[in-house]
């Protein structure tokens, strides 16, 4: 099931909803950021924005890697495109850089954005990815505010 978590820009669900071309149109999805490692690559319109960065729950993601996917799914949400954040469930990895990059977006802290996200919904979130993906989000924080002179 897809769910709705921010101003029906930023959507959250799993492999099978990431490769659903009914259901992406029909909720008007522009872009989707497929994290699923252990799935083939979806293929998807040619009008879709199809992004892949296959992530692991366990923590051994390279550091490019997980701050390429923040801020991916960032700039194509600033942009204003409608995106599905999906990984094999949509249980950990997808909200886990969903918060990450919401929280560069609404300026709140990483815990806030995700327990916003993961609120009333299934979720199963990995310490090992929170942790690897907490600290690349508190370098992208320290290197905006020093490129924005703060």
């Amino acid at each position: 099931m897809i769910r709705n978590t921010h101003h029906d820009l930023l959507l959250i669900g799993d492999a099978i909803n990431a490769r659903d071309l009914r259901q992406l149109y029909d909720r008007n999805i522009s872009a989707v950021v497929d994290l699923a490692a252990n799935e083939s690559p979806a293929q998807l319109g040619r009008d879709i924005i199809y992004c892949r960065f296959p992530l692991h729950d366990d923590g051994s993601n390279s550091p490019q890697l997980i701050r390429t996917a923040i801020t991916a799914l960032y700039s194509l949400l600033t942009d204003g495109f409608p995106t599905l954040v999906a990984c094999s469930a949509g249980m950990s990895r997808s909200p886990v850089i969903a918060s990450a990059a919401l929280s560069l977006i609404c300026d709140c802290s990483l815990d806030d954005s995700l327990s916003e996200i993961v609120r009333d919904s299934p979720h199963d979130i990995s310490p090992a990815l929170l942790s690897s993906v907490a600290s690349i989000h508190t370098t992208m924080i320290q290197s905006n505010v020093s490129q924005n002179g703060g």
